[in-house]
């Protein structure tokens, strides 16, 4: 029976206020929460509270293909402290699986489990460990079946089908059940193109299962509610999308279903999917308590999706004088037993997967498998970032064939405004592809071996293999790589794409104040400071309010796809606009009378007072509202795309491209196979920058996690059982304050007019060249091919495969 009184849980986000003179697009405003988090008195999803709740946990399968032949949870029912165990058959609803564009996801394994840590059973209990240790209660007979677990092994004509029986829109138009999606794109005749080259490349990549790896575990509180509903409090990218994947399982109208975003600790992608969001809300519903559930780290690397690991084949052409002829690629990404995101990453990884050059004949193909392999899906870059990897290599490879300069190469060959991209669309905005890579080349080198300067006071971090003590400067080599990369800005391919943002104006306290109410999923990215730069900029107040963001105000989509800014923030900017026309014709009747200037002259907000262009005042803000409220909400949408053709892939997909280029420093002990990362110096073109602070930040952070990837993360799977070895961040590691070397940031502005203040989206664009540069620069180290991610020592001294 739901609870009789709602009270509100402990840790409930709340009203966000700045108060600046200033404080509009364009400064370095500082984070309104940013205080609040490194006192470590910000509130995320992982600390909320209610009273008398309840504690979940999931029951994960221990083998990745099997059939479920038996499940006994009597112990578990029969322990104290339990209120609720529940299995498939205790769903409540005629819809029991979910998904993000395929709805091919169980809540709960329904007689078959497909990877490793799939969901099985729940437990909500008045203890977290009175749970966990009812779920470990919990007999399961498993049946184990044959796995699939690669190309191979997927596409064979006996193999297990993954999914049976697909009914799903891409079903259609694969030729195999196995491939979740595939999209050609054919321009031009490579065959032919072939003929004219006087050298050509090829090259066979791998890049391995990357993590999101987000501090904050996935958690949130569910509350039943007296209506019958629920109150879910939850960290998440995309409040809208749960809420259509919830509310079907639930068996519930949508309008019960009440999201509010609590505070998240990184995302990054794999927040992207659901997790614990409809397991919280079946247990508060079926018991009648508010339940909380919290996954701890090992938990996590199940409870998510991860970047999909590729193998990539490519073939370029040249012509000795550097001219790129043609381009071939197959493209195979494992996206594991579900479907996620996966269509959208076949899309992404083929249509960029010429990466920002021009070559007028390719045969591409992108295919994504089902696999027994941990599901994957968004991580930024999303597509992009692997095929970087392949191409980037394969710039290098075909400028040492030609014997010419590996930025002069790039250069020769990059794409700018009014190139026509391999899928028939024109690059309308700015591409400065070209300078990009002539700033990180111009810069001055860090330099080199500074340890040898500092004689005895030489500090060991600065070497390679770091306190570890291990090299003393034997055998170490320095290299330099250069990379640059291109990613698409925005949901793609048709989508309907928009954000919506509800703006109100009012006086309090004799002030002006604006309240900037969106969905918008605040993960890290700053979105919440821009939102009040951009309500300062058009309303001319000190004062904005940012309301925590629910599902009681329109959908702003994904925080992902580097769009937020762009799609939100273009959402804020329209409706701001709109209540600023408003205000103005409300002083024009209160007012009009006293000054000329109200009927003739253009107005703006500015500094709490409706000004001319000219700088002549005619009224306080105040005055204009006098107890009046303005209230607006506004969808924005971008420019429309169109889906890609599925057989020649031509189509205008993508709204918007964005570029970033890279030069990595490293320094290797040859013999012991240590890498260290002296610097990994970066020029990005951002259109505008509407917080150059939180620009640089973003650009540093996709940078390093870039070069995680190159040197040290990866998910373990074992080939023979298809589990995870790594789950751990004792086995999974990801680079630290140690590891991170200094990151110049270059940064240019070169407005894309068809975005609000020509901004670009960012955030993605550093993933992508930062590990192709540090791999080409270990390549100059050593002199060794190095096709697949992360390098690891054994494959730098010949000790390992």
């Amino acid at each position: 029976m739901a609870q009789n009184t709602r009270t509100t849980p402990a840790g409930t986000p709340t009203n966000v206020t700045q108060n600046h003179t200033k404080g509009g697009i364009g400064e370095s405003t500082l984070r309104p929460d940013g205080t609040l988090k490194v006192t470590g008195e910000f509130a995320y999803s992982s600390d909320m509270w209610h009273e008398d709740m309840l504690w979940g946990q999931t029951l994960r399968s221990t083998v990745a293909h099997a059939l479920i032949e038996n499940i006994d949870i009597s112990e578990a029912v029969a322990m104290p402290g339990v209120y609720a165990v529940l299995t498939y058959d205790d769903l409540p609803a005629k819809m029991k699986n979910y998904g993000l564009e395929i709805q091919d996801t169980p809540v709960l394994a329904n007689g078959r489990v497909r990877h490793h840590g799939e969901p099985v059973a729940l437990v909500a209990a008045d203890h977290p460990e009175t749970a966990r240790r009812a779920a470990a209660k919990i007999k399961i007979d498993y049946k184990e079946l044959p796995l699939v677990t690669d190309e191979a092994s997927a596409l064979a004509p006996d193999a297990p089908l993954i999914h049976e029986g697909r009914d799903d829109h891409h079903s259609g138009h694969v030729p195999h059940p196995n491939i979740v999606h595939r999209q050609p794109i054919i321009r031009g005749n490579a065959d032919e193109a072939a003929k004219r080259a006087d050298v050509i490349v090829k090259g066979e990549y791998t890049f391995g299962m990357q993590d999101q790896a987000f501090l904050g575990p996935e958690s949130g509180l569910a509350v039943p509610a007296e209506d019958g509903g629920v109150d879910l409090y939850v960290a998440t990218q995309w409040l809208h999308s749960d809420l259509q994947q919830i509310a079907p399982v639930l068996g519930l109208p949508p309008e019960k279903v009440r999201m509010t975003l609590s505070g998240v600790g990184g995302a990054f992608g794999g927040r992207e999917d659901i997790s614990m969001q409809i397991h919280a809300c079946l247990l508060a519903l079926r018991t009648g308590k508010p339940v909380k559930i919290v996954y701890n780290r090992f938990e996590s690397f199940f409870g998510h999706v991860h970047r999909h690991p590729a193998k990539l084949y490519y073939e370029h052409g040249a012509t000795k004088d550097g001219k790129i002829t043609h381009m071939k690629c197959k493209i195979v990404l494992d996206g594991g037993a579900y479907a996620s995101a996966s269509p959208a990453v076949v899309g992404n990884a083929s249509s960029l997967s010429v990466g920002p050059y021009v070559i007028d004949d390719v045969d591409i193909e992108a295919i994504a498998l089902y696999s027994n392999n941990p599901p994957c899906g968004a991580m930024r870059g999303f597509g992009a970032v692997q095929a970087c990897f392949a191409y980037e290599a394969q710039m290098d490879k075909l400028a040492a064939k030609l014997g010419i300069d590996p930025v002069e190469f790039r250069q020769l060959n990059a794409m700018e405004q009014g190139t026509i991209m391999p899928t028939g669309q024109v690059v309308d905005s700015p591409a400065p592809v070209a300078e990009l890579l002539r700033r990180v080349k111009a810069r001055p080198l860090p330099p080199e071996q500074q340890w040898l300067a500092a004689g005895e006071a030489a500090d060991v971090r600065a070497l390679p293999g770091g306190l570890s003590n291990t090299t003393h400067g034997e055998g170490v080599v320095r290299g330099i790589g250069y990379a640059v990369g291109i990613k698409n800005v925005g949901f793609s391919e048709g989508f309907d794409d928009y954000s919506t943002a509800r703006v109100r104006l009012e006086v309090i306290n004799g002030e002006p104040v604006a309240m900037v109410h969106t969905a918008m999923a605040e993960v890290g990215q700053g979105g919440v400071t821009v939102h009040a730069q951009i309500a300062r900029t058009e309303l001319g107040v000190t004062q904005v309010t940012i309301h925590p963001a629910d599902t009681q105000v329109g959908s702003a989509g994904s925080t992902s796809a580097s769009r937020q800014t762009y799609m939100t923030g273009g959402a804020v900017k329209n409706t701001c606009e709109a209540v600023r026309a408003k205000a103005l014709e409300l002083g024009r009747r209160k007012f009009g009378s006293y000054h000329p200037a109200w009927a003739t002259a253009e107005l703006l907000l500015e500094g709490g007072k409706v000004v001319t262009d000219g700088g002549e005042v005619l009224a306080d803000l105040a005055d204009v509202l006098e107890g009046e409220a303005i209230d607006e909400e506004l969808e924005f949408r971008h420019r429309p795309t169109q889906a890609f053709d599925l057989v020649t892939g031509q189509g205008n997909g993508h709204v918007q491209y964005t570029f970033a280029a890279h030069r990595a420093v490293v320094e290797v002990d040859t013999e012991l196979g240590l890498v260290k990362v002296v610097e990994l110096a970066t020029a990005q073109d951002v259109g505008k920058a509407l917080n150059m602070l939180s620009v640089v930040g973003q650009i540093q952070g996709g940078t390093t996690q870039g070069l995680g990837v190159a040197v040290m993360e990866e998910i373990i799977v074992d080939p023979k059982t298809a589990k995870v070895r790594n789950p751990s961040f004792t086995d999974y590691l990801i680079p630290t304050i140690l590891d991170t070397p200094t990151i110049p940031v270059d940064v240019l502005e070169l407005a894309d007019p068809n975005a609000p203040y020509g901004l670009r989206g960012l955030g993605e664009a550093p993933t992508l060249s930062s590990t192709p540069a540090v791999l080409a620069a270990i390549r100059a180290a050593t002199g060794l091919e190095l096709n697949k991610t992360p390098v690891r020592p054994e494959h730098l001294t010949g000790t390992g495969a």
